[in-house]
């Protein structure tokens, strides 16, 4: 049950009739058959007698009315409590992992806004742990991670790889070891496939956990690093980095997780990372 199923039983009551309510919240009829079956199936009941001639309340749709006019009514002084701007039909709030904000998180950001400029968005960093909670809490309605969020109400799928690239700070072809090499750690799977390809018995004076403040460090202090291509791309293109050729690349998956419930009152959140 979600807000935007609230207002359309409530239109279809004021209006009594789908055709009517379609045009009072701007959707097709069958979008308005679709929310008022997915309502029935949920609380099973039907709430209204739907005919030719319009929609008339049934016993359950009369004692549920006002239960969803308070619902409704309970959300609009919680979004004025919480600054939800005027003009604005909806919130939705982003976790994305630490790592993947830059160049993925920002993205899924921007082509949110661009198309659905009714909606307020809001982004949270976070570990796995921390973003898994949140999405099984609804504290967030989706999250861009380095794993699958795995739960009944969560949807998961591979949003893309995550090109790790070595980059250097100096033009130079591939070497056994770099003396000014920085190691960055991008998580089990890249540890696992650099141990394969970098067998070599040496260890890099200066290590990361993040690759943000590796890159910052790279661009102020010099040397060669495995980083992810996103992130790295317009240093190369403008000069101050170098791909270093003949060296493995790597790759780590990035997924994009949602609740299926903000998915019902945002369907778009099912479909947005198509376009990142």
């Amino acid at each position: 049950m979600n807000l935007i199923t609230l207002r359309t039983f409530l239109a279809v009551v004021q209006t009594g009739n789908l055709n009517k309510a379609a045009d009072l919240m701007n959707v097709t009829q069958s979008t308005i058959t679709a929310r008022l079956d997915a309502l029935d199936t949920e609380l099973g009941q039907a709430l209204l007698v739907r005919s030719r001639k319009g929609a008339q309340l049934t016993k359950a749709g009369f004692a549920f009315q006002r239960h969803a006019e308070l619902m409704v009514r309970t959300w609009e002084q919680g979004r004025k409590a919480v600054g939800l701007p005027s003009g604005f039909s909806g919130m939705v709030s982003l976790a994305t992992h630490i790592e993947l904000w830059a160049g993925l998180g920002e993205r899924w950001v921007d082509q949110a806004q661009a198309l659905h400029n009714d909606v307020a968005f809001e982004a949270w960093p976070g570990d796995h742990a921390e973003i898994s909670r949140w999405l099984n809490s609804g504290l967030v309605d989706a999250a861009i991670t380095l794993l699958p969020v795995t739960s009944d109400d969560i949807t998961s799928c591979e949003l893309n790889r995550d090109r790790l690239v070595q980059v250097s700070s100096e033009p130079r072809t591939a070497v056994e070891w770099d003396g000014n090499y920085i190691f960055v750690d991008l998580g089990a799977d890249f540890r696992r496939q650099h141990s394969l390809a970098w067998p070599i018995d040496k260890t890099a004076r200066t290590a990361f956990g993040s690759s943000g403040w590796a890159l910052d460090y790279l661009l102020r202090k010099g040397g060669s690093a495995y980083l992810p291509w996103r992130m790295s791309e317009r240093h190369v293109d403008d000069g101050r980095l170098h791909v270093v050729p003949d060296v493995p690349e790597f790759s780590r998956a990035v997924y994009c997780n949602w609740r299926r419930a903000s998915a019902q009152e945002h369907p778009w959140l099912a479909h947005i990372h198509q376009r990142i």
